[in-house]
């Protein structure tokens, strides 16, 4: 099992937790998210990964962050409520992270590591930058935050990963 699972973390709920709880064992697609983003539709299209793809031994896992330009402002229950009643939200969130810079939280120090299909590893763009990640854990995939969640290399990474 690889670190990155069990980096502890906490829940939307704020209850302690790791990665690898919050993955179930399953392949992943880890994305910074965030409420008030001209990106934000993006909800939509994960939730719609999700519902398609956990059967198979996958799950998406959100990650709020208001570090670029505050367009996460909200409290636990209010980014709880928006998710659910405006995108249907049924993966897994964490509480607010940042994931850039001296504050940032160590999962993403982990998963900044990562090269993108340019070669380029470092901070984060911006809000709904992905990571797809097998089920043991490692980085098989990075997307930048234009890149749609249902895009052909992203499935292309998420169909890689999972079970036969």
């Amino acid at each position: 099992m690889s670190d990155l699972l069990a980096l502890p973390l906490t829940t939307l709920d704020g209850e302690p937790t790791t990665l690898g709880d919050l993955t179930g064992g399953r392949a992943a697609l880890v994305v910074n998210v965030a409420s008030r983003c001209g990106l934000t539709p993006q909800y939509g299209r994960l939730e719609a990964l999700q519902q398609e793809y956990a059967a198979r031994g996958f799950t998406v896992v959100g990650v709020p962050c208001n570090q670029f330009a505050g367009q996460e402002p909200g409290t636990a229950e209010e980014i709880s409520t928006f998710c659910s009643a405006t995108y249907g939200v049924t993966f897994p969130m964490t509480g607010k992270l940042e994931v850039n810079g001296a504050g940032a939280a160590p999962l993403y120090r982990e998963l900044t590591r990562a090269p993108d299909a340019a070669g380029e590893a470092g901070p984060v763009q911006w809000n709904f930058e992905k990571f797809v990640l097998a089920a043991d854990g490692s980085v098989v995939g990075r997307f930048r935050p234009a890149t749609e969640p249902d895009a052909a290399e992203v499935r292309a990474a998420i169909e890689a990963v999972l079970p036969a």
